[in-house]
């Protein structure tokens, strides 16, 4: 019985003994709130609904769970459930019930941890969207780890999801790119607001081997050129990085295309067709206060040209158009403002702001030898994905960065995530895996096979709780899109390694010396078998891999 399925359950037989009793029964949740106790002697899980029940029925709570109490007790599946404190339910599993999660964990397979609850949302989620006047930075490597992982996990849950890179390839910066790629192919010394780097330099040096008249054009013509074969160059570098880091975007839309194609001059007219766009002192002005916003935003200056909120919006339109019913933007940590600003923005066109979901993540800094690594020798100024994966390769840098919410700076020690032991988060976990490849393998030349005829034999407090943490795993994928919150997947992933370890330690697998194979040793080795599967179907949702051999 998978916690989901108790969850039913007890929803099931709180249904009954409120209508015996007379009461209200359309108070009943469709699935009951469980929890796992902190003390195995308070049950195997408990639950607060006769808490949550008892004033909307008029009924004192502790005499609801004491009703409670008694149903569930009788209920197939439940071995004892007892009153606790002022309402408490806590419940005990009968051992053939809570062991059939293993064989739920086998029977689905890969499909384990996925479910349907997002099934109706098409989601447009946009993340990274670097400017490509440099290497990805850190603060983008984190979101190029956390938002593929969030984008794997919403898929899991039954969300059509759309990874989408936005670049900014439109405005002062990329004036400055070119005049940097400029200044370093005539080997001047890089402009006051430019940008530095041996990056810069390889890059210039690319733009004369494709262009090799390019030194020799007029001036404008000249900075023309290496903004755009610069910035192509930008985009594939990045990109590059990306898919090796393995992250990788459906759709790529450039900042230049929403005036290209028209579609900021077709917002314009339709916020002033609506009223929401009104001029004053010259310039036009957005009515984002009434929606929310801090302030009215100018969208046209004076002077004519847009400001950049402009592109913004139209972005946001060209996304709805797109058929997206959810816009997910992951913004660095100096974006708080554009939480209210988007939404506004969609409210000023008519939609409902909800379409707008903005997560702000926080900066992170990295640490060898006890001190701060600050300086990278290709980008100039910056850490870059290239530097954090050189240092300690894919799997530990994507780990590592998805592991800490994203509302918390965090520090990144090289020297701990180089290390093979269980300090290190990722190898520890990575090591549970490779250990139960091996022990099936053993298994294999041993000619012995797991089997789930006989899961009533795992009756150890060691098996207990490693059979229910497997069936904790897909409400805390489920938790994990909900929120938002994909490190969810890391910290459990943790406590399922460390419960699989303290399991090994007590428990044998496979028959020793001349030890017949017995229905205990197949038992196991389903159970292990499980194991092996919900860590592999978690590292597949944060995208690290799951070896079978370290």
């Amino acid at each position: 019985m998978t916690p989901a399925d108790l969850a039913a359950l007890l929803s099931s037989v709180t249904r009954t003994v409120v209508a015996d009793h007379d009461l209200d029964t359309s108070l009943v949740p469709d699935a009951v709130v469980i929890e796992r106790p902190r003390h195995a002697d308070h049950g195997d899980y408990a639950t607060n609904v006769a808490l949550q029940l008892g004033k909307k029925l008029g009924v004192n709570p502790r005499e609801l769970a004491g009703w409670l109490a008694d149903a569930f007790a009788a209920a197939d599946g439940i071995a004892k459930a007892e009153v606790a404190g002022p309402g408490f339910v806590n419940i005990w599993l009968a051992a053939a019930a809570q062991n059939t999660v293993v064989a739920t964990v086998l029977d689905r397979g890969t499909q384990y941890g996925r479910g349907d609850e997002f099934a109706d949302k098409v989601i447009n989620l946009e993340f990274v969207s670097a400017n490509p006047t440099g290497p990805i930075h850190l603060g983008g490597t984190r979101w190029a780890a956390v938002g593929d992982a969030l984008g794997r996990v919403l898929a899991a849950r039954g969300a059509a999801v759309t990874r989408e890179y936005y670049f900014n390839d439109h405005g002062a910066q990329i004036d400055r790119f070119a005049r940097s790629l400029e200044a370093a192919a005539l080997g001047e010394p890089t402009p006051e607001d430019g940008y530095a780097g041996e990056y810069i330099v390889d890059i210039a040096r690319q733009v004369t081997e494709q262009v090799p008249d390019v030194l020799d054009q007029p001036e404008v013509q000249r900075v023309e050129t290496f903004r755009a074969v610069g910035v192509d160059l930008m985009f594939d570098h990045i990109k590059k990085s990306l898919h090796e880091f393995g992250t990788d975007f459906d759709v790529f839309t450039h900042e230049n295309k929403m005036f290209e194609t028209g579609l900021v001059d077709e917002c314009i007219a339709e916020l002033k067709a609506n009223g929401n766009l009104y001029e004053s002192d010259g310039a036009w002005w957005l009515r984002t206060e009434q929606y929310g916003d801090d302030k009215d935003r100018v969208v046209i200056k004076s002077d004519g040209e847009a400001a950049y909120i402009a592109g913004d919006i139209a972005y946001y339109r060209d996304k709805r158009n797109r058929g997206f019913n959810l816009c997910i933007y992951m913004l660095g940590a100096d974006h708080h403002g554009y939480i209210k600003r988007l939404k506004a923005a969609a409210a000023s066109l008519g939609d409902d702001p909800e379409t707008v979901e903005v997560l702000i993540g926080q900066m992170v800094n990295l640490v060898r030898d006890g001190k701060p690594v600050r300086m990278s020798k290709r980008a100039g100024t910056v850490i870059t994905l290239d530097d954090l994966v050189d240092a300690v390769g894919v799997d530990a840098a994507r780990y590592a960065l998805i592991r800490s919410s994203i509302d918390v700076n965090i520090d990144i020690d090289l020297d701990l995530l180089a290390k093979q032991s269980n300090d290190n988060p990722v190898y520890y976990v990575q090591y549970a895996h490779a250990r139960l490849a091996a022990l099936g393998r053993n298994a294999d030349d041993l000619g012995l096979s797991a089997s789930t005829e006989h899961l009533d034999l795992l009756d150890t407090a060691e098996e207990g709780d490693l059979i229910k943490t497997l069936g904790d795993f897909d409400e805390v994928v489920a938790t994990a899109a909900t929120l938002r919150e994909p490190h969810r997947i890391c910290r459990y992933l943790e406590s399922l390694a460390g419960t699989y370890h303290r399991f090994y330690a007590h428990c044998r697998v496979l028959p020793q010396g001349d030890e017949e194979a017995g229905d205990i040793h197949r038992a196991r080795l389903a159970l292990c078998a499980a194991s092996r599967q919900v860590l592999a179907n978690g590292l597949a949702l944060v995208g690290v891999g799951a070896p079978e051999r370290m």
